[in-house]
């Protein structure tokens, strides 16, 4: 964790503070839109998209509304698995009850070109039919390669595609921040 931690430095352009701020804010907005919470569900995409969406939930669950919270891998929906390193699935997880007619809130770190977010809507199709599927991002860096948006966002950070984002999450990099890399 530490060493992965060294191998990715940069300049830190949100700390603990603003995560927890902007978690704060999207909470209630997640609220707002829905007219409360009833039938949403937070599916948080592994990594980092899972530990984010228990923090929602807690963020909910402190204005009294409960939420479910699952894990929804993408990894065989992927379209670039021929070019990446080869990955572990991590395990999805559906609440109780499915996602039938739910509003299913996915949840993950850093938006990009937006294939992530394809390959969790391709996902989603295998585990249900939702009323309606909204997207949480905690950064948004633009460059969608997809006609793909978020509906809720930490922080929008435009970036040079030469430019590297980084979350890290105390749950899974012991700290929290989002470091920006310019490569070399």
């Amino acid at each position: 964790m530490v060493a992965d931690q060294q191998a990715f430095e940069g300049k830190e352009v949100l700390g603990a503070a603003e995560i927890s701020r902007s978690l704060t804010r999207i909470a209630h907005e997640i609220i707002e839109r829905n007219s409360g919470a009833e039938g949403v569900i937070l599916l948080g995409i592994p990594k980092r998209g899972v530990p984010l969406a228990r923090r929602l939930a807690a963020r909910l669950a402190d204005v009294g509304v409960v939420v479910p919270v699952g894990a929804l891998d993408i990894t065989m929906y992927r379209d670039d698995l021929d070019r990446q390193p080869t990955r572990v699935p991590e395990p999805t997880f559906i609440p109780g009850g499915g996602i039938d007619g739910k509003t299913v809130v996915l949840v993950d770190d850093v938006l990009y070109s937006g294939r992530t977010v394809r390959a969790a809507l391709d996902a989603c199709k295998d585990v249900g039919r939702p009323a309606s599927v909204q997207l949480v991002c905690l950064v948004d860096r633009g460059h969608r390669e997809l006609p793909i948006r978020a509906d809720y966002v930490g922080k929008n950070l435009p970036s040079a595609r030469s430019e590297s984002i980084r979350v890290l999450l105390e749950e899974t990099d012991g700290r929290d921040a989002v470091v920006l890399k310019k490569e070399n």
